[in-house]
């Protein structure tokens, strides 16, 4: 355990090294981030994490988990310098490299929300509106389509259609196309299990 500690610190200390050479006037508006001085705030799900040489602070000053370390960093150091337009909505298998994680996504993301919330529609209405999700105009035949700002230029869409007598509960996690000049797969991975804890949370 003391030497996994050691390696998640190693890779956390490294992150953060390569964010403090990054300059910071040239990204916060590409990326939609807060700047002052040498600290960025960079919302993720609609919760501020403060990122500093220190470290990366949840909004009540602890230290964030690492999954969240990850992907705010990885954030801040993959997007490229063009920001590309919105283009369609995808699932996560239709992005070109997600080939490796589509089954890690599809079993650990889409299939735990939907058997987690499967016949409690209310209860993940409910925890959708605490994590600031919103109904999305999009014209789908389910249940529930709602609207999340996992980051600020990562917006996802989740869709729920619950169980009824013929057919079990299902889920599906989309993002824009553009997603992958900001995070690669594995953080899109991520993103998507930081969105199940999330619901998960109080059930």
């Amino acid at each position: 355990m003391d030497s996994e500690q050691s390696i998640f610190e190693q890779h956390t200390r490294s992150y953060l090294d390569q964010v403090g050479r990054l300059d910071l006037e040239s990204i916060k508006d590409r990326l939609a981030v807060a700047v002052e001085d040498r600290t960025i705030t960079v919302p993720v799900f609609g919760r501020p994490y403060r990122v500093s040489p220190e470290g990366i602070y949840r909004p009540d000053g602890d230290p964030a988990d690492y999954t969240t370390t990850v992907i705010v960093c990885r954030y801040l150091l993959h997007s490229t310098d063009v920001e590309p337009i919105p283009l369609r909505w995808q699932s996560f298998k239709d992005f070109p490299d997600a080939a490796p994680l589509v089954g890690y996504f599809s079993v650990n993301v889409e299939a735990v929300i939907a058997r987690h919330f499967s016949g409690r529609l209310d209860r993940l209405r409910n925890r959708v509106e605490q994590l600031g999700g919103r109904p999305h105009p999009m014209e789908l035949s389910s249940d529930l389509v709602v609207g999340f700002d996992a980051l600020p230029r990562v917006p996802s869409v989740l869709v729920f259609t619950d169980a009824d007598e013929e057919f079990t509960a299902t889920s599906t996690v989309l993002f824009e196309s553009r997603a992958r000049h900001y995070l690669d797969m594995e953080c899109l991975g991520m993103i998507g299990s930081l969105l199940v804890e999330q619901l998960k949370r109080s059930t």
